[in-house]
């Protein structure tokens, strides 16, 4: 499978580029930056109304976090490894199996129905192959162990070594913020490219064709791939943010767990309300050489995304704020015939 398109989808691509103007790219810009936005104020307002509640009704002092974190660091104290650890291994990894449960729960029985509703590719997974699910258990934890294991060790050398990433000082909760704006630019730019590579015919059937098994993907194929490929575009677009900034503990544990719930809930195969939307990344494994970035930027500027735009699929691509699935709001167009 390569990732070029035909001469008669490039000249289509580059039509539909000049339909819309100069701004399409300017729309995908702004769309990113108001997810990344969106997320920012989220996470400051329930960082404000989380520390209230804690200051009001556990009489916690207005310096609850640092409080914590204090008490957190004296306890490990000359034992900033197992720190470092607890925060980049143990507490990611639980983030990533308890979301993982609930959604393996509706794919393995298929209820509770209200659930299942939202499946973006109706007619899959209904339930999901055990065999096939097996397999993707085995990888996922041998990726976990064997390749993230080894990696956030790797990290934590490589931090220790730059700078104390397991400080007594947290970084203000603002600076934290702007941290993690960071590292979804990054994550953005290394994981379309290396993503894209993978797509390469020559890498392609050796490496990326392990993860494309699943044309309808659940939450836990999100880390089912081939290790090289889970070394370099999974792994190395998200460690890469904290290492360059020299990040403290508490920002790179949330960013590790804020990476897995977004890559989990882009491969959950539900549209659920209140949610961001994962038709982009379900439509990559519906077709294959389409939506190989995180937010859309670069796709919009290489026309990576030009069937898409296309599709019902990009009509759906949207924050659900009702209850009504958005398969049914927005069917399908029928087929010739029907």
């Amino acid at each position: 499978m390569s990732v070029e398109t035909t001469g008669s989808d490039v000249r289509r691509a580059a039509s539909s580029s000049r339909q819309e103007g100069p701004g399409g790219l300017w729309d995908s810009v702004k769309k990113a930056a108001f997810v990344i936005g969106s997320g920012i104020l989220f996470l400051a307002a329930f960082g404000n109304s989380l520390t209230w509640h804690l200051q009001r009704f556990w009489g916690a002092s207005g310096d609850f976090w640092q409080n914590l974190w204090t008490k957190l660091y004296v306890a490990f104290e000359g034992h900033d490894a197992a720190l470092f650890f607890l925060g980049t291994m143990l507490l990611p990894t639980l983030t990533f199996w308890l979301s993982n449960a609930l959604l393996l729960l509706v794919d393995i029985t298929g209820k509770p129905s209200f659930i299942t509703r939202y499946r973006i590719q109706v007619d899959k997974n209904n339930p999901v192959d055990p065999v096939k699910l097996r397999q993707a258990l085995k990888t996922v934890i041998f990726n976990q162990v064997f390749i993230s294991g080894p990696m956030v060790v790797a990290v934590y050398y490589l931090m220790s070594w730059t700078g104390n990433p397991c400080g007594p000082e947290l970084p203000t909760f603002h600076w934290a913020l702007m941290e993690l704006a960071a590292f979804s630019i990054l994550e953005e730019v290394l994981f379309y490219y290396s993503h894209r590579l993978f797509h390469h015919p020559s890498l392609y059937k050796h490496y990326h064709k392990q993860h494309h098994e699943w044309t309808a993907p659940i939450g836990l194929v999100s880390i089912y791939a081939h290790p090289l490929e889970h070394v370099i575009s999974n792994m190395l677009p998200v460690v890469i943010g904290p290492v360059i900034l020299g990040s403290h503990l508490s920002s790179t544990s949330l960013w590790y767990c804020l990476a897995l719930v977004s890559t989990t809930i882009s491969h959950c195969g539900y549209h659920l309300p209140f949610l961001p939307s994962p038709e982009f990344h379900d439509f990559h494994h519906l077709r294959f050489n389409q939506c190989f970035g995180v937010f859309g930027i670069l796709d919009r500027l290489h026309s990576t995304d030009a069937k898409f735009r296309q599709s019902k699929q990009y009509e759906r691509h949207t924050l659900l704020t009702s209850f009504t699935p958005l398969n049914e709001s927005i069917p399908d167009t029928p087929k010739k015939g029907q």
